[in-house]
């Protein structure tokens, strides 16, 4: 017996539209996919070029470490590539505390096999500075293909897995290095207070002591001293502001950035690591992020002027 016309119809459009919303529903997941293997819950994100890629919190903080030190130690943008691509396949960029045999770490370094012990390696700061000097040993590195480089480096029993994170570096190192600044996170924020000093502290330690000149931080001694050689005065005015200010645009330091690289670089270093240091708002080049919009990403500043232009100014929760 023949189908009913008025019975086939309706079942064939509930056919189409299933057909549809599972194709649309498996692309969905295919991108949520990426997000949530790459990164669990995206609250940062770096997009240049149509591409986009998203990380948590824990993950773009220790990207914007492997950063600093890049910088601290005047090394090409390929290099902090590479250092990234390693740590993404190592480790997800997390620092974590375990792993094949005795592997730690951001880049899974083994204490046995010469890296350090195991408090220095569970270090971001000293294993980064420890792939680094093994990184610049190799001659030409920054021609070399990304797997070859960071096999050399790893000695890994899977060095080609390398390759499928190279975009994903590139676009966070392009970011990172200040080239094409993009790095954004949501941050929920709180009234715990945060301490421009330890902010300071961070800041000494990832990139360098000069990081500070000529300016001191607020909630520490002038270590610095302005041009003319009179002393820096303590941004804002002392111990009790709370903003940390940096000179971003800071012409003679040898870092091989241009001044607006070097400030985006310890601009986007702040965004990374407002979570953890409770920083509420980073301004810089009339740019501003604040930790309250922080949905909106950097946005225009209209503060009045009475800030110099190229300082990176980093204020915390008070």
């Amino acid at each position: 017996m023949p189908r009913h016309p008025s019975a086939s119809k309706p079942r064939r459009k509930r056919v189409r539209w299933g057909a549809a919303t599972l194709a649309l529903l498996a692309v969905a997941g295919y991108v949520t996919l990426r997000e949530v293997a790459g990164a669990g819950r995206s609250d940062c994100s770096v997009a240049a070029g149509g591409s986009r890629l998203g990380l948590a919190q824990d993950q773009a903080a220790n990207a914007a470490t492997i950063g600093a030190v890049a910088v601290s130690r005047d090394l090409p943008e390929r290099a902090l590539t590479i250092a990234l691509a390693t740590a993404m396949q190592e480790s997800d960029l997390r620092n974590l505390s375990g792993g094949d045999r005795d592997s730690l770490g951001l880049f899974q370094q083994r204490p046995s096999q010469g890296w350090g012990t195991r408090e220095q390696i569970v270090d971001p700061v000293y294993s980064a500075n420890e792939f680094f000097d093994e990184l610049v040993k190799i001659p030409g590195y920054s021609r070399l293909p990304l797997t070859v480089a960071a096999q050399r480096v790893q000695r890994s029993g899977y060095p080609q897995a390398y390759a499928k994170h190279e975009a994903d570096a590139s676009l966070l190192a392009g970011a990172l290095s200040g080239r094409a600044p993009s790095l954004t996170c949501r941050v929920v924020s709180g009234t715990t207070p945060g301490d421009p000093a330890r902010v300071t502290a961070r800041l000494t330690r990832e990139f360098g002591a000069r990081i500070m000149r000529p300016y001191a931080a607020a909630g520490l001694p002038d270590s610095g001293t302005a041009a003319g050689g009179t002393s820096a005065p303590a941004p804002g005015g002392g111990a009790a502001d709370p903003t940390v200010t940096v000179p971003g645009d800071s012409a003679g330091e040898p870092t091989g950035l241009n001044a607006a690289q070097h400030g985006w670089v310890l601009a986007q270093w702040a965004v990374a690591h407002a979570a953890e240091l409770r920083i509420t708002e980073v301004r810089y080049r009339g740019r501003v992020w604040w930790a309250s919009r922080s949905d909106d990403g950097w946005t225009s500043d209209s503060r009045p002027a009475g800030q110099a232009y190229g300082d990176v100014r980093i204020t915390v929760q008070h």
